[in-house]
């Protein structure tokens, strides 16, 4: 292979995707909901956004939880779940009234400086399709796995 041939390596898609940040692909516009929100409202979210994740923010603005379409769909069909799969979990969301009582609490986390390439190890490793964007302790964005796929894809065409 002559030098000509050789490929650079500053070229290759992982290259360009560790030059590209989380904050250049999150979504800074986020529908949050207050940990003491109604159920209800909770759902009607869901009707009224295309949005499959929602954070949840404690009276301080600080992030306690997310609440998901899985999470909203076990709630909803709670009584069809067969027995087997009932888990303590599940049933203590079926009661739930607020939030707090059905979110996801520990949300998996990052910050807007991590680059595209660890944003999309770590929703393979915790098998998440959302991750909220938290920096200096706040909430300052959110980015799906549709964000990464589309700008991984991307940075592949132009190379």
């Amino acid at each position: 292979m002559t030098t000509s041939e050789t490929k650079n390596p500053s070229d290759s898609a992982e290259n360009k995707c560790l030059s590209v940040s989380i904050a250049d692909i999150m979504s800074k516009e986020v529908i949050t909901v207050s940990e003491d929100c109604n159920v209800e409202d909770v759902i009607e979210l869901f009707e009224k956004h295309n949005f499959h994740t929602y954070p949840v923010l404690s009276a301080d603005g600080g992030l306690v939880g997310v609440i998901d379409q899985n999470i909203v769909l076990e709630v909803l069909m709670f009584e069809r779940i067969p027995r087997i799969k009932h888990t303590h979990m599940a049933a203590v969301r079926s009661l739930g009234e607020d939030a707090k009582s059905i979110m996801i609490s520990h949300p998996v986390t990052i910050t807007s400086d991590i680059d595209l390439c660890d944003a999309a190890d770590m929703m393979l490793k915790h098998h998440i399709n959302h991750a909220c964007v938290i920096d200096d302790g706040k909430l300052v964005g959110i980015v799906s796995k549709r964000d990464v796929i589309n700008e991984v894809y991307r940075t592949r065409r132009m190379g």
